[in-house]
C-alpha cells in the first residue's frame, strides 16, 4: 500500500508510521496499532482481532489488530481510514498525463513488517 505524506520513524521502540499525527504503529510481533472511529463496534464484533489496553485507553481512537486474525482487504480499509484519522488525504487513484494513466506510488510499506 503507498500513502502520500507517510513518514517512518520509531515510537516506542517500535517501527511506527506518520503523517500529521500518528497512522499505525507495531505494538509487539503481529500486533499492530492504528486509529479508528469505530473501537468500540469493532472489539464487539470480534474481540480475537480487536482489543485494546489500559495504556491506549485514553485515546478512543486507538485499537490494537491481531493481524492474523484479518484478511488483507481488512487490513487495508483499517490502514486508509487511520491514514485519514492521521491527518492524511485520500490517495488519488490515477492521474492522467499525455492520455496515458499514471499509477502514484508513494512510499509507505507496511507490508515489510507484517
Amino acid at each position: 500500500m503507498a500513502l502520500p505524506g507517510v513518514t517512518e520513524r520509531l515510537s516506542w521502540g517500535q517501527p511506527a508510521w506518520f503523517v500529521k499525527t500518528l497512522l499505525a504503529l507495531i505494538w509487539e510481533q503481529g500486533v499492530l496499532t492504528v486509529k479508528t472511529d469505530d473501537r468500540d463496534l469493532l472489539v464487539a464484533a470480534d474481540p480475537q482481532a480487536f482489543y485494546w489496553t489500559r495504556h491506549h485507553a485514553h485515546s478512543r481512537e486507538l485499537v490494537l489488530v491481531r493481524l492474523d486474525h484479518i484478511d488483507k482487504p481488512e487490513l487495508r480499509k483499517l490502514l486508509l481510514n487511520s491514514y485519514r484519522l492521521a491527518g492524511g488525504q485520500p490517495p488519488a487513484r490515477r492521474q492522467t498525463t499525455n492520455n496515458s494513466a499514471t499509477r502514484i506510488r508513494p512510499q509507505f510499506r507496511i507490508t515489510e513488517y507484517i
